[in-house]
């Protein structure tokens, strides 16, 4: 039995666009509305037939569903359930994507008082964004983390749970708090440094343009494919896990500073150590599914 028969999905970029179209590949049955808050994204969805039914407000998008997902950036949250609190049916769940869930979840339950929310992340995405950059395997192997707090119900979690494993995504649930400290030191910080690496080497006054990118080493291309990320969402993502962030830039900084003193003073047994630790991570991320253990990242040349 599915979750849930009438989904409405609010923000058609990568994510939203993903889950119309899994829905559509996976469960054809359930009914899709979407809404984006762009006429001109509308425009597209309407063109690329991405839902049943394309909405022109965010109200009219809810009116008879029973899950609406909210995949807008995380700074935008609180207006997008202010903006369907009046016309949400009283039984809906509402869910998000948001990449940070503390702050996110604190402003859905503020616009929604009386709404079953459970908060979500599915750890999945590319550099690319909009309606066409979506498709329908996008979550399958991948880690969706559910945050509920104590006034959300176990039955609707469950709920939520089976919607993300019909998408082929793995679930697993932890605090909002936990799942913001984690993100910060997996994906938020490693995407800041990607921003200030290309920054710096688009800075450098010695280096043009064209020798940064024609001898640009895989090191660099994955940075630039980070940094190539949609920056409102990032933004976004900064100013709503400033606590986590800014402690694991802390820890960071402390790491850098003894990375200097021992190539300083020629301490090659600390780095050799690092890095051997190093490399035993990424030999864990490969034995565990999450990633291709081919060689230059599997690129084809």
């Amino acid at each position: 039995m599915l979750p849930f028969a009438r989904v409405t999905v609010i923000g058609l970029g990568l994510i939203g666009s993903s889950i119309a179209r899994g829905l559509r590949a996976y469960a054809p049955t359930v009914r899709v509305t979407g809404y984006d808050a762009d006429p001109a994204v509308r425009e597209v969805a309407v063109r690329i037939d991405l839902c049943d039914d394309v909405a022109d407000t965010a109200g009219t998008a809810v009116i008879d569903a029973d899950l609406v997902v909210l995949c807008v950036p995380v700074g935008a949250i609180g207006a997008a359930a202010a903006a369907i609190a009046d016309d949400l049916p009283p039984d809906a769940i509402v869910t998000d994507v948001g990449g940070a869930k503390a702050m996110p979840a604190a402003a859905m339950r503020a616009a929604l008082p009386d709404a079953t929310i459970v908060p979500g992340h599915p750890v999945a995405g590319t550099e690319h964004s909009g309606p066409e950059s979506g498709f329908a395997s996008l979550f399958r192997g991948r880690w969706c983390i559910l945050t509920p707090d104590e006034a959300t119900s176990d039955v609707a979690t469950a709920r939520v749970r089976a919607f993300w494993e019909l998408l082929g995504a793995k679930v697993e649930t932890m605090t909002a708090e936990h799942h913001d400290r984690v993100r910060a030191v997996t994906s938020h910080v490693p995407h800041l440094i990607a921003y200030a690496i290309v920054g710096t080497a688009s800075d450098l006054e010695q280096v043009t343009q064209s020798e940064v990118i024609a001898y640009s080493a895989g090191g660099f291309r994955d940075f630039t494919r980070i940094a190539a990320s949609d920056p409102t969402m990032w933004r976004d993502v900064f100013l709503n896990n400033r606590d986590a962030v800014l402690e694991i830039l802390q820890r960071l900084t402390e790491d850098v500073t003894m990375l200097q003193r021992a190539i300083r003073w020629g301490d090659g047994d600390a780095l050799f150590d690092l890095f051997t630790r190093t490399r035993a991570i990424r030999r864990a991320i490969i034995d565990q599914g999450q990633d291709d253990p081919a060689p230059d990242f599997g690129r084809s040349h």
